[in-house]
């Protein structure tokens, strides 16, 4: 069950330089429970303005398009609005694209056969703070592009160690707090304090690096 509340619907913009890609999925959204979409846009420059008027939750991207890419548009809004998940939503599932998506601070990568209802799913889990990425490009998103040192979580206390191997599941800070039975706001101490043990700037590239030192 998702931990968003009902009442507040996720506010979604959805970015895809084809109309009538973008209008099928504003109709299939739409029809989910606590989805609403609040906003279009055909490329990254129209996004971002439309993402600043409209103050969505989460912006849900295709990764090739002309002018400003989804990649370009990824790393965009988690600069200047860093409260708002990104997720990646493309046929392309080539390294390129995976790792750019995921380095640029995506909190989400699926490929677009993907299922409706595991589509709106996923929205909901990083609108909540999670992490999302389809099982195909798995692989290519977890595999370390260079060698990490011997051991990077001996620094780490031992109720950071607990709270990053839950970061590293994809488990958002109140899922981890239920599981560990602490306060919430605990739990995003201590994830503010493994963003800065382990050198990342968002909690995607965290996730990543803590799964791979845990594997």
């Amino acid at each position: 069950m998702s931990t968003v509340r009902p009442e507040l619907p996720i506010r979604l913009v959805i970015v895809d330089d084809q109309q009538l890609l973008r209008r099928g999925l504003r109709m299939l959204l739409e029809t989910e429970d606590g989805l609403a979409v609040v906003g279009e846009a055909a490329d990254g420059r129209e996004a971002l303005a439309v993402v600043y008027r409209c103050q969505p939750d989460v912006v849900l991207t295709d990764a090739r398009m002309p002018g400003m890419d989804g990649l370009e548009l990824t790393r965009a809004i988690v600069e200047e609005f860093p409260g708002i998940a990104v997720m990646v939503l493309t046929t392309f599932d080539d390294e390129a694209v995976v790792r750019g998506a995921i380095g640029a601070g995506a909190s989400g990568f699926l490929l677009k056969d993907v299922s409706t209802d595991r589509l709106a799913e996923a929205i909901r889990s990083v609108a909540d703070g999670g992490m999302v990425i389809d099982p195909r490009v798995a692989r290519i998103a977890l595999t370390p592009a260079g060698a990490d040192a011997a051991d990077p979580l001996a620094m780490l206390t031992r109720t950071e160690r607990l709270v990053a191997e839950r970061v590293a599941r994809g488990l958002t800070n109140l899922e981890i707090a239920n599981e560990l039975v602490i306060a919430e706001g605990t739990v995003k101490n201590h994830v503010t304090s493994l963003l800065r043990k382990m050198g990342h700037r968002d909690r995607t590239g965290l996730a990543l690096a803590l799964y791979r030192a845990l594997s």
